[in-house]
């Protein structure tokens, strides 16, 4: 549910508007001064940048926004979509203070030519929950039937590397894979305009559900295990970690909560992203949340811990598959240190 619209121009010339603010901003907090009148007290302003319109993978803030989490923590937050650049490189000029990303796009912006100040500071998701799906009828059951088939993606920077690992690794010949660019047809162009595409369980499976529309369906972690990485994390920039690091713990403890919150009561959360995220259906929306509700912290001690090995196993295979020179090491890319303590 994350990429296909994110390949935009870049960040530098990005101007994000305060009338972009999803569903507003956190009600400013009241203290009763000794005449008895109330009087706002001043909260911190805090934007955060999504990698796409609001959804599933967003809740828990959306969660912490609507009630009062954040403003208990003396933030204000600002949840906004990314206008032009991604996600990585506008938290980068500072554009905002978090972000939404991916493993994969922190371990490029970390590796490229002219590094990003960035850096990953909670796993929304415990395991990657992407695959790819075709048309049941269509007979494509694994990466040995991609041959001579046509392949619908967004162009991200990992995507050719994995479609060629998997299919190698089946022992079909990936030069054999037309490769398109989505018009964002979505899944429908399945049966009669393409044949494979990437999905993401929590939203393009359960869009299929919801339309009676069945498909096949390749989970990219059960293909090879590196791919289990973590899709989508919270980053911020260097700059803000050095200088704010209270900030970004209160930001962290607020959210925890939120997401805490979306895997005890999932149909709850839905109903509070819905005002949020109106163009989506309540029932959808739902499905989406109940099947998220434990894969938050599946495996996981605390909601955002992330691990050395998740992410040194992937830059292995970035490495091997040619999408970066060299390996970089996990402590770079990650910290858990801004986490609220473990329960």
């Amino acid at each position: 549910m994350r990429k296909m619209k994110r390949n935009l121009a870049a960040a530098a010339a990005c101007a994000l508007a305060v009338s972009m603010v999803l569903g507003g901003c956190g009600k400013k907090g009241e203290s009763e001064t000794a005449g008895g009148t109330s009087e706002k007290a001043e909260l911190e302003e805090v934007t955060v940048i999504l990698d796409y319109v609001a959804n599933t993978n967003h809740t828990g803030m959306y969660v912490a926004l609507d009630q009062g989490y954040y403003e208990e923590e003396g933030l204000k937050v600002n949840i906004v979509e990314p206008t032009e650049g991604a996600t990585a490189s506008l938290v980068a000029v500072g554009k905002g203070d978090f972000g939404i990303s991916y493993q994969e796009d922190v371990t490029v912006a970390l590796t490229s030519e002219d590094p990003l100040p960035i850096k990953a500071i909670a796993a929304v998701i415990q395991h990657n929950t992407s695959g790819f799906a075709a048309y049941k009828d269509k007979g494509i059951h694994s990466p040995k039937d991609f041959e001579g088939k046509t392949y619908a993606g967004w162009g991200g920077p990992g995507e050719e590397a994995v479609l060629k690992a998997v299919m190698t690794q089946a022992g079909a010949d990936f030069s054999k894979l037309n490769l398109v660019i989505s018009d964002g047809s979505g899944f429908e162009a399945l049966k009669d305009k393409v044949d494979i595409m990437w999905f993401y369980e929590a939203w393009d499976s359960v869009k299929c559900e919801l339309n009676d529309f069945p498909i096949s369906y390749m989970p990219v972690r059960d293909l090879d295990e590196r791919l289990d990485y973590y899709t989508p994390v919270i980053i911020a920039g260097n700059q803000v970690l050095e200088e704010k690091p209270e900030m970004v713990k209160k930001f962290l403890a607020a959210t925890s909560r939120g997401y805490g919150f979306a895997m005890e009561k999932p149909e709850e959360s839905a109903e509070i992203l819905h005002k949020y995220a109106p163009d989506y259906s309540l029932e959808m929306l739902t499905m989406s949340q109940k099947y998220l509700a434990d894969k938050y912290a599946e495996d996981a001690d605390r909601w955002g811990e992330m691990k050395d090995r998740v992410w040194d196993n992937y830059t292995e295979f970035m490495v091997e598959y040619g999408v970066i020179q060299e390996a970089i090491p996990a402590a770079e890319c990650y910290t858990n240190e801004f986490l609220p303590d473990k329960e």
